[in-house]
């Protein structure tokens, strides 16, 4: 049995295009892959903390001596990260915020970002260590991007989420787009009709294939 961890970050709710499509996604990933556990996270209900002095506790020496706070925040921290490499697919709703990814979503990412369990450092640089997962992000965005360079350019969203998961060794990472969400009916109409086509597409395919099977 494989596990799923299905992630949202959008703050609005039942209004939340990547929450529809995040769900969209895991039931088609069961539907394809039936032997799937799913657990969720919402990050909008129970985001952890910003880093700060008291969070940074996973970041110290083994043995370094920890408040009860900073204990509590690591806690919190190997939770995450625990889940995180337990799961060998992970859906992402990520809405796209002022050119970037929701904060709640950077915070997680910052727990999960931990030397010796998700990356490590060599003499020839950085080494992922969390290799051999699926991710799929759903990214809604209000305006178009996509379409051209100027667009490309100011998104920081999809482009980071690939860095940072292609940092942590994942290669297979896959993306359901929504965009022009906010350009009219029709756009949006659109859109979630080519994102259902996505789903389709993503859901279907194995776990874990190379870019080169994800291009084709």
């Amino acid at each position: 049995m494989s596990k799923l961890l299905h992630i949202d970050s959008s703050i609005l709710g039942g209004n939340s295009v990547s929450r529809q499509l995040t769900a969209q996604i895991v039931a088609s990933w069961r539907a394809s892959h039936p032997a799937t556990e799913v657990s969720y996270l919402d990050l909008a209900a129970d985001a952890p903390s910003h880093l700060s002095a008291e969070s940074l506790g996973f970041r110290l020496p083994a043995g370094s001596a920890l408040s009860e706070v900073q204990q509590r925040e690591n806690a919190v921290s190997e939770a995450l990260v625990s889940q995180f490499l337990a799961a060998d697919v992970i859906v992402v709703g990520a809405p796209l915020y002022n050119f970037s990814i929701p904060t709640q979503l950077k915070a997680w990412i910052d727990r999960v970002a931990q030397v010796g369990r998700t990356f490590a450092y060599t003499e020839k640089g950085p080494v992922g260590l969390a290799g051999g997962k699926t991710v799929i992000v759903a990214s809604s965005r209000g305006g178009m991007y996509s379409t051209s360079e100027a667009g490309n350019a100011t998104e920081h969203q999809e482009s980071y989420l690939k860095v940072v998961f292609g940092f942590f060794g994942i290669t297979d990472v896959r993306f359901v787009r929504a965009e022009g969400l906010a350009m009219g009916e029709a756009a949006k109409a659109s859109a979630l009709a080519a994102a259902d086509l996505e789903i389709k597409a993503v859901a279907t395919l194995a776990a874990n294939q190379p870019e080169a099977a994800l291009a084709a």
